[in-house]
């Protein structure tokens, strides 16, 4: 038997995020952090977010509130609210920790956790990733992961529309 009740107390406050850092850093854990909107998720993501699981012994998944999605990708979306676009990554054995953010990008977020690693799709460049430099000043790496081609939600939007 699954346990299932365990998956909304991975989508936590800044309060309880402080505390889900100390208890990792005293377990000599290492922090990915990623961050994104994650509206409809596809494979994509999960290919994504495979790889930045995979880079530390937790991951912390940051992602976009309502506000933020609709100043990034324009009044029609998010589609799904960001409750439920928590609770959707919070169901992924792959996630540690799930954090919704108010402010147009991670950068505070990524200050206040200072993950060992920041992991980004290969969209970017090193340049663009927020964080970035901030995260390599204190000693962290970053990563920058290929895109699985074919896969965006807007392209699924797109799809759904032409029906």
């Amino acid at each position: 038997m699954k346990n299932t009740a365990s998956v909304p107390h991975k989508i936590l406050s800044m309060h309880q995020l402080q505390q889900f850092i100390t208890v990792a850093r005293l377990a000599g854990k290492t922090i990915a952090f990623t961050n994104g909107c994650y509206d409809i998720l596809h494979e994509g993501h999960i290919f994504s977010l495979s790889q930045a699981a995979a880079a530390a012994d937790l991951l912390i998944v940051g992602v976009n509130a309502d506000s933020s999605v609709k100043k990034i990708k324009g009044e029609n979306r998010p589609v799904n609210n960001q409750h439920s676009r928590a609770l959707i990554l919070a169901s992924l054995v792959i996630t540690d920790a799930i954090v919704i953010f108010e402010e147009d990008t991670p950068l505070k977020l990524i200050n206040f956790i200072k993950p060992d690693i920041l992991v980004k799709g290969g969209d970017y460049t090193l340049e663009q990733i927020v964080g970035a430099k901030e995260v390599m000043e204190y000693g962290g790496r970053v990563i920058i992961n290929p895109i699985l081609d074919g896969f965006s939600t807007t392209s699924i939007i797109e799809k759904i529309k032409e029906r």
